[in-house]
């Protein structure tokens, strides 16, 4: 019974390992293969079809309502872009979102971008998706610090929190918006620290006062004089700080250079 049992075990033992090593032998053979699969970059490609289909609806929209469409292009991941007259917001996301060829009904995300060096410095984005065709599209206006914008809140719900998010982080100013106020920053925050003028360190700061029992804010004072950090020059970034450099004279043919005291 027991030399059975030793055969029995020998036996197991011995095909159990043949299958381990014939595992690994596989395994050997189709990961090179794998690996380099996953290495390769996840790039997406150019889609012609995609592109013409893209290029063909933004004309439409833009024969459609050309009053308000400016300009209409696809980038180079298949991504319609439209930009409009900011008297268009109502008009253009109404005809996006009820249209049967558009049916845009969900705004996945509103924002700005701030470029201080046009003379409209403020570019608005509405982010649309479709969901009836799988589709996106991003919407563009533009406006300056005091010029408002209509609100998109009538067209799209899910535009509330966005514009106030807009309003609180850039100063763009939001017509016949529900409740218009800041959303991110303290109460009797100054200033929208979004902006490309706004300093990184701010205008005040805030702690905790044991005496008064409360927060308090007040103007902020730096240890040490601010400096940006930088790999290639870690200290001296700022024009204004850096020494000038001194030039060599230029000198002619026959003098020579004045001796230094």
């Amino acid at each position: 019974m027991a030399a059975s049992l030793v055969r029995f075990v020998r036996g197991g033992l011995g095909r159990s390992f043949n299958i381990t090593r014939a595992s690994c032998l596989l395994q050997q053979q189709i990961r090179p293969q794998s690996s380099t699969n996953e290495t390769r970059p996840t790039v997406r490609p150019r889609d012609a079809v995609t592109h013409k289909q893209l290029a063909a609806f933004g004309e439409y929209v833009a024969e459609m309502m050309p009053k308000y469409i400016q300009q209409v292009q696809v980038t180079c991941y298949n991504e319609l872009e439209v930009m409009i007259h900011p008297d268009g917001v109502i008009p253009v996301l109404t005809f996006l979102r009820d249209h049967t060829n558009a049916q845009f009904r969900n705004m996945i995300d509103l924002t700005a971008v701030d470029i201080p060096s046009r003379q409209n410095r403020f570019e608005i984005v509405y982010n649309l998706l479709s969901l009836r065709y799988n589709s996106r599209i991003r919407v563009k206006t533009y406006t300056d610090e005091l010029t408002p914008v209509d609100s998109a809140v009538p067209v799209h719900k899910a535009a509330n929190w966005y514009e106030r998010e807009v309003w609180d982080m850039y100063g763009v100013f939001f017509a016949n918006h529900p409740d218009l106020r800041r959303i991110l920053t303290d109460y009797g925050f100054e200033g929208h620290p979004f902006r490309k003028d706004f300093p990184l360190s701010g205008y005040v700061e805030v702690r905790y006062d044991d005496e008064v029992k409360r927060v308090v804010a007040e103007p902020v004072e730096l240890a040490q004089e601010f400096r940006k950090f930088d790999l290639n020059t870690p200290w001296e970034v700022f024009p204004a700080y850096r020494e000038p450099k001194e030039t060599a004279p230029k000198l002619e043919a026959g003098e020579t250079a004045p001796e230094k005291k």
